[in-house]
């Protein structure tokens, strides 16, 4: 007989101890996606007309360069715990899950990097 309580068994964070981690982080990188995507369109509507030196000034810019940094990783981690999710809850293969959490893992660092990459080569003036 356990002296433990339901409650106390409930307590738990879920079967892999980090249920409410993952939903927190997807919140946080929701909300966080809204300010830094409304800062692309912004961007991306202001510089409606520029030419080619004004473009590269823009993107140049630190503030510019840094808003879009964040929004890549920012955007790339929600998207990771988001298809993570999806996959958890509808493949009931238990190999086919584990293949498809790693890509999942795999493709949302590939993008992050490729994007961190063009916007560093960008805003370094290359």
């Amino acid at each position: 007989m356990s002296l433990q309580t339901p409650l106390k068994k409930v307590r738990g964070l879920g079967s892999a101890k980090d249920g409410t981690e993952h939903f927190w982080r997807q919140r946080l990188t929701a909300v966080a996606n809204i300010p830094l995507a409304l800062f692309l369109v912004w961007t991306v509507l202001s510089s409606i007309g520029a030419n080619h030196e004004e473009m590269k000034a823009l993107l140049g810019s630190p503030v510019t360069a840094l808003g879009f940094l964040l929004l890549i990783v920012s955007g790339a981690i929600h998207m990771r715990l988001g298809m993570q999710m999806i996959v958890e809850d509808y493949i009931s293969n238990e190999g086919l899950k584990f293949v498809l959490l790693m890509l999942n893992t795999f493709f949302a660092i590939l993008i992050a990097v490729v994007c961190v990459y063009a916007i560093m080569k960008l805003s370094l003036g290359a």
